[in-house]
């Protein structure tokens, strides 16, 4: 063999390998996409009616609660300007009135706006159907075109479709059992 015969050989096995190569790089690649689901929820009337009326309830919740800490500022007020004027006992009732009053704005304000309250309930009996739709279109997305990984851009929700063959959930497990 000459020198050249040798040189061409080793270029074609060059090539085969970086052919081979790049088609197992391919065949393992992973597709990957990401959507901004804020974005699709608000280009959905349903999603802007629901935030509408979540918006006006909340207003309206806030606004009773304002009033009821105006009652209680207002009871404050009248025990400061007549408590020289009252006994032990009248004051200690006054106080303990405003604390109660206090007391059940607080617990007020919770049931509406805390983590399980009424307008949290009230969010997911109207927004969760419209996301629960936006993810499904999405998923169906996915799985047509082959996509892997789709990721939220707007960061609300982070990973919203994989693919099942990647969870190594079990692998870990098993390495640590």
């Amino acid at each position: 063999m000459n020198g050249s015969t040798t040189l061409n050989i080793l270029r074609k096995w060059t090539l085969a390998l970086l052919v081979l190569g790049g088609l197992s790089i391919s065949a393992t690649a992973q597709r990957i996409a990401y959507v901004d689901v804020n974005k699709i929820l608000e280009s959905i009337d349903e999603y802007q009616e629901a935030q509408r009326e979540l918006d006006q309830l909340a207003a309206t919740w806030r606004q009773e609660i304002a009033q009821e800490y105006d009652k209680i500022k207002s009871m404050y007020n009248r025990y400061q300007a007549e408590q020289v004027l009252l006994s032990d006992e009248a004051r200690r009732q006054r106080e303990d009135e405003i604390m109660v009053q206090e007391k059940e704005v607080r617990e007020l304000q919770k049931a509406r706006f805390g983590p399980e309250g009424a307008l949290f309930e009230r969010r997911q009996d109207l927004v969760r159907p419209i996301q629960e739709r936006v993810y499904q279109a999405i998923e169906e997305y996915a799985n047509e075109r082959g996509y892997d990984f789709i990721f939220d851009r707007s960061g609300a929700a982070g990973m919203i479709f994989s693919n099942p063959q990647y969870d190594k959930t079990e692998d870990i497990l098993r390495a640590l059992n």
